[in-house]
Parts: C-alpha cells; sequence; structure tokens
C-alpha cells in the first residue's frame, strides 16, 4: 500500500531584515538654501545567493541620489533582505520563486525605509514606484540567453555565490 510521494514543497518565510543603511548630506548645511528642483535617480538591485541548503537570502537594494545641479544634496542607499527556506522545488520553478516572489515580499519593507529616511533626515519622502519583479526576471533571463549566445532561456546569474 506503500505510494511512490514526492517531497511536499516548502516555502516559508524566516526572517526579513534591513542588512545596510546609509544617508549623505555632503553638501550640508549650504545646499538645504537653494531653491531649485532637485533631480531624483533611483536605481534598484536584486541579489539572491544560497546560505546553507534550502536556505536562501534574497537582497533588494535601493540608491537614490538627489541633486541640485552638480551637487548631492543626500543620497541613500538602503539594503533589505529575507531568508527564506525553499525545498523540495525542481530548478525551474526554484529560480522564478527567489528571482520574483522573494522580492515582491522584501520590497515593501525596502519602500517604507527609504520614504522614513528621506522623512528623517528633513526632506519630503521619496516614495519608491511599485516594481514588476517578473518583467526584471524575464529581461534578466533574456540577457542571460544573449550573452550565452545559445538561445536558451536559463535564468544563469539569479542565485548567485556570496
Amino acid at each position: 500500500m506503500a505510494e511512490d510521494t514526492a517531497p511536499t514543497p516548502v516555502f516559508q518565510i524566516q526572517r526579513i531584515y534591513l542588512k545596510d543603511l546609509s544617508l549623505e548630506q555632503p553638501n550640508s548645511p549650504t545646499i538645504l538654501l537653494e531653491q531649485k528642483q532637485p533631480q531624483v535617480e533611483i536605481n534598484l538591485n536584486l541579489a539572491a545567493a544560497p546560505v546553507s541548503d534550502g536556505i536562501y537570502e534574497v537582497c533588494v537594494t535601493a540608491t537614490v541620489t538627489t541633486k541640485i545641479e552638480d551637487k548631492t544634496l543626500f543620497l541613500i542607499e538602503a539594503k533589505q533582505a529575507g531568508i527564506f527556506e525553499i525545498r523540495n522545488l525542481p530548478e525551474e520553478q526554484l529560480q522564478p520563486i527567489v528571482g520574483i516572489a522573494c522580492p515582491q515580499i522584501v520590497y515593501p519593507y525596502l519602500r517604507a525605509i527609504v520614504s522614513d529616511v528621506c522623512t528623517r533626515a528633513g526632506f519630503p519622502p521619496v516614495v519608491l514606484s511599485e516594481v514588476n519583479f517578473q518583467a526584471m526576471y524575464e529581461a534578466q533571463r533574456q540577457q542571460a540567453a544573449a550573452a550565452n549566445g545559445n538561445g536558451s532561456t536559463s535564468p544563469a546569474g539569479i542565485i548567485t555565490s556570496a
């Protein structure tokens, strides 16, 4: 009566945490007297790495640079991370979980941190826009396939070693 059953897939959040946070105001206080409209540049980065068997760390980093002309008003770099237990999934399902689902869980925390740091630094909040992590993941897959030159859509580079 014993049946061959595949192990049950596991996906659990172990911890969400702020891994790194930096605020710089290199031209304060004189730049604070400027009346010009600042330009804001926002860059996002995603990194994922195995921590141990079935345990992965996923980090989403936002770098917000605000300038008036060529002088930096403020620079914020925040790295929000999560540790996830992901077991008993085939590789073709693991990569999208790590590259799409995990960042979607971590990102709202990052948005709140960036907004809060701006406010506490004395500036209007910078609210990071919503991100389509599936589109980012697909773009990374296409870039990896083009770099490999073999037409493969393997999501190389989503999970990297630290």
